[in-house]
């Protein structure tokens, strides 16, 4: 049985982001388990009371199969290597991320992948990024997973969707990783720490 994940950002006792989380998971579960009532993640999750930031992880089918609560520390990232993927496929976001095994096995001195599908970047294993070019904050328009936090800043329009040419990454001054639990500019690299 397919098994999905939804990660929620719970922050001084409030989830975040929770109608872009809720469509997300709803249009999943429409994909996969056809005409079925829709979801609301606030009756699942119980942010009352925790303090800081905390990870919540809802695991879920056609139902919720599960709610998880984790502390939350940035990862530290200094470097990406450039990964190509080939065919990949990550639209939903799966329980099970073994697909990204082979990348990361190929990131080397790097701590994280920054990954490349027909010539164009997409993602890293864990966030989506946004690249400056001195002007604008540009998003992959075709990443391998559409991003709630993603969605969300493309909505403000704080981000621009545009196809960035892994040919074109030395155009740009630094790069953006985020995702629901990394607020936007909280991890931030020259885009000289990438690497070939």
């Amino acid at each position: 049985m397919c098994r999905f994940i939804e990660t929620v950002c719970v922050e001084d006792g409030a989830a975040r982001n929770l109608p872009y989380h809720n469509a997300r998971l709803n249009a999943t579960r429409r994909h996969f388990f056809g005409d079925v009532p829709e979801i609301d993640l606030s009756s699942f999750i119980g942010a009352e009371g925790r303090t800081g930031r905390v990870r919540c992880r809802v695991t879920y089918g056609e139902r919720i199969a599960g709610v998880e609560y984790f502390p939350y520390r940035v990862r530290p990232v200094n470097r990406l290597m450039l990964v190509e993927c080939g065919g990949m496929d990550y639209r939903y976001k799966y329980a099970d991320r073994s697909v990204f095994e082979p990348l990361l096995a190929q990131r080397g001195v790097a701590d994280d992948v920054l990954i490349v599908r027909d010539g164009l970047l997409t993602d890293t294993s864990f966030t989506n990024v946004a690249l400056w070019n001195g002007t604008d904050w540009l998003t992959p328009a075709r990443p391998l997973l559409e991003g709630t936090k993603r969605r969300y800043l493309l909505d403000r329009g704080i981000l621009t969707a545009a196809d960035i040419p892994v040919s074109e990454v030395a155009n740009f001054r630094c790069i953006c990783l985020f995702n629901a639990m990394l607020r936007f500019g909280e991890v931030v690299l020259p885009c000289e720490c990438i690497i070939r």
